[in-house]
């Protein structure tokens, strides 16, 4: 057997490890199917945990377990020891925990050498322990003054363990997400709220939905397997990259960008198949007539949201939406003062959050560093566009191509951080197109605070 996966591995240009993980991970898909078969509700719940657990093992080995056990015990033990606490006390003990492994495995440097291990299930698994514990605490609040995600999603009594478990193991969902809520997946579950029988509507099919996912995934595989070997990472180290030009060194950063996010664009389109076919990605009916179903709870990536992005601040919206969703309502949000506005402080808090929960590599820190400057700067562009009165299209469309511009060079030059990981090879990377997608953003933040549009001139809208 193992000769047969040394073949299928070195065919696809992945190690044996890797491979197997991406068979258990396409696996998730058949597994989140025979949930649908499962009678009754504990059943459901034990199924859920069960397949999980068992992916996991044939995944990463018995140890993945263990760290996926640690964490989620550490998360149920302070919702059952100290409610009042038990959000912030989970908080920083799954984060502490997964920082841990992070340091212990240095997960960054195993991938870029053909291996894998279970830190990336972890951080999947940490938001929702994180989540759950934080949703519980909410539950003591009084209603009136809780955002609408809070009230949402608030938990008034504490799951079961068998709940628990099976919410975060959900048949291998916590391989690449995308994460969710513990209300909905009771929910779903136990056939209530938008999974009621008792509906107007009857449960809408997920086979279109899922085969449509597939079919997305296909083709971001082809077209990744046919890129990687023409735009690799490892040239920004090699001589010849350093004999090119400034635009040619440039133009290739963005392809090296583009190439990477053709993975997660594979990996998040198998991981919304899994959802949707198991039927926990159903989201609702849309507004229209006749109505469709939404997957949206499935929906991690949108592609063409992502390449033709207009603004920086649109990318949370349409890249790995559930994290970024995860990060609003429980770190963003909740960083803001009642009665006061967000700003750089806080946006700032929120991404430091996501590059630490992503691991300790200085190409990480200084990803999401570069991110905030890169929103900042494209809030500065939004701000002049919308001061402009409406006789001025033209410089309003001047306006909203620049946006789009630099959304384009400050994100496929700050992404090579998150590619090489290390300090040194970051620092050359960046100086060799001379720290083009640094400097342009704190130029454009800078004159916006020099040349100040007068709030009585557009109309305030949320931030960006």
């Amino acid at each position: 057997m193992e000769p047969d996966m040394e073949s299928m591995a070195s065919s696809i240009s992945v190690s044996v490890p890797v491979l197997r993980f991406l068979l258990c991970f396409v696996a998730t898909i058949p597994v989140s199917f025979l949930w649908r078969l499962v009678p009754g509700t504990i059943p459901k719940h034990l199924y859920s945990a069960a397949s999980g657990a068992v992916l996991s093992y044939l995944s990463f080995g018995l140890s993945s377990n263990l760290h996926f056990l640690v964490s989620m015990l550490m998360g149920y033990t302070s919702m059952l020891v100290y409610r009042r606490r038990c959000g912030i006390i989970s908080f920083f003990t799954g984060f502490g925990y997964l920082i841990g492994c992070h340091i212990y495995y240095m997960s960054g440097d195993a991938w870029k050498e053909g291996g894998i291990d279970a830190t990336g299930a972890l951080m999947v698994v940490s938001l929702k322990v994180i989540s759950c514990a934080i949703n519980y605490n909410d539950g003591l609040l009084k209603e009136e003054g809780l955002r609408v995600a809070q009230k949402k999603n608030r938990l008034l009594k504490l799951p079961t363990l068998v709940e628990y478990f099976g919410y975060c193991l959900c048949c291998g969902s916590h391989f690449a997400g995308p994460v969710y809520e513990m209300k909905d997946y009771i929910e779903w579950t136990e056939r209530k709220g938008i999974w009621s029988q008792s509906m107007n509507k009857p449960l809408p099919s997920p086979y279109g939905a899922a085969i449509k996912a597939l079919v997305q995934a296909a083709i971001c595989m082809v077209l990744y397997l046919y890129l990687v070997p023409r735009f690799p990472v490892s040239r920004f180290t090699d001589p010849i990259y350093h004999e090119w030009g400034f635009w040619k060194r440039l133009v290739y950063q963005y392809l090296c960008g583009f190439t990477t996010r053709w993975k997660y664009y594979y990996i998040w389109s198998i991981s919304e198949a899994s959802l949707i076919i198991s039927g926990l990605g159903f989201s609702g009916w849309s507004d229209s007539s006749p109505s469709n179903p939404l997957w949206d709870r499935a929906k991690n990536i949108d592609i063409i949201g992502v390449e033709l992005a207009k603004s920086a601040v649109e990318l949370p919206l349409v890249w790995n939406i559930h994290v970024s969703t995860w990060l609003r309502h429980y770190v963003y949000e909740r960083l803001v003062e009642k009665g006061k506005k967000p700003g750089f402080a806080q946006l700032l808090a929120t991404q430091t959050v996501s590059a630490v929960w992503h691991g300790l590599y200085p190409g990480y820190i200084i990803f999401f560093v570069q991110s905030v400057l890169m929103v900042a700067a494209s809030r500065v562009i939004y701000r002049w566009q919308r001061a402009l009165p409406r006789n001025m299209d033209l410089v309003k469309k001047i306006l909203v191509f620049m946006n789009f511009t630099c959304t384009l060079l400050s994100l496929n030059y700050s992404c090579v951080a998150f590619l090489v990981l290390s300090m040194h090879e970051t620092i050359t990377s960046y100086g060799s197109v001379y720290y083009v997608g640094t400097v342009i953003p704190i130029i454009l933040i800078l004159l916006g605070c020099i040349f100040k549009p007068k709030p009585s001139r557009y109309k305030d809208q949320k931030e960006q």
